[in-house]
């Protein structure tokens, strides 16, 4: 009877143990400096160290995980519960898989990374229309990422030769620096952090064009299944985050 008593105490113990690791929030992160990343080691950011402090606020159960653009989104497309990312674009296709928290950063506008081989080329155009109906041109494109809706939509149409890979922006502005691409979209806080770090884009060259769109808000976004409770208490973490850094 002690032994039957004993078995069912440590069934119980597990299933709870297993039920309140299902409510535990995986918060994924992607690699991109100064927003978030690692060195030697350590991982750090602005928006990383944003996001800790709002689900540390929020007081929710939750684990950081660093895990490719690709493969967060493979996991929202999939359904996969209790699970939550951030610094990410609100874009129609997104809505239909995610729930957005209120705004958690903005961005300024976007800027051109421009290869050395190509500068003069892009350097005869005046505005985006210009440069992107250029068929002479390569546009590097990081791939599983979002531009926002209007350079989106831009690329899209573009008479630009496209280079796509599913990699980092750093990467695709080694690419840049070594003419494999003539020009990328890069985010200019991004270009800020990049361009005193890395001996590969010294030639490169930075440079903005009429035509670029307004830089675009970020958000916290979480599976659907995450609760109306769950998302006001980020919410209102958020707001207790952005007073103390006033």
């Amino acid at each position: 009877m002690k032994i039957l008593l004993l078995a069912s105490t440590a069934a119980l113990l597990l299933l709870a143990g297993m039920a309140g690791a299902e409510d535990v929030i995986t918060v994924a992160w992607r690699i991109k400096p100064p927003h978030q990343y690692r060195e030697n080691g350590v991982e750090k950011g602005i928006l990383l160290d944003r996001a800790k402090q709002v689900f540390a606020t929020a007081q929710l159960p939750h684990r950081f995980v660093e895990e490719p653009a690709k493969r967060i989104w493979s996991n929202f497309s999939a359904g996969t519960k209790n699970y939550c990312s951030f610094g990410w674009y609100k874009i129609p296709e997104r809505e239909a898989l995610v729930q957005f928290s209120g705004v958690f950063h903005a961005d300024p506008p976007h800027t051109l990374l421009v290869s050395p081989a190509a500068l003069t080329t892009v350097t005869a155009h005046h505005n985006l229309n210009s440069l992107l109906a250029d068929p002479s041109l390569t546009l590097g494109v990081v791939d599983a990422v979002s531009y926002g809706p209007e350079l989106d939509a831009l690329i899209k149409s573009s008479k630009n030769k496209i280079e796509r890979s599913t990699t980092l922006p750093m990467i695709m502005a080694r690419m840049v620096g070594a003419n494999r691409a003539s020009y990328m979209f890069i985010d200019r806080e991004d270009w800020e952090y990049l361009k005193d770090k890395e001996d590969s884009l010294r030639l490169t060259t930075q440079m903005d064009l009429g035509g670029m769109p307004q830089g675009l808000n970020r958000y916290i976004v979480c599976s659907k299944d995450v609760t109306a409770e769950q998302m006001q208490k980020i919410n209102a973490a958020l707001v207790k985050v952005f007073v103390a850094r006033k």
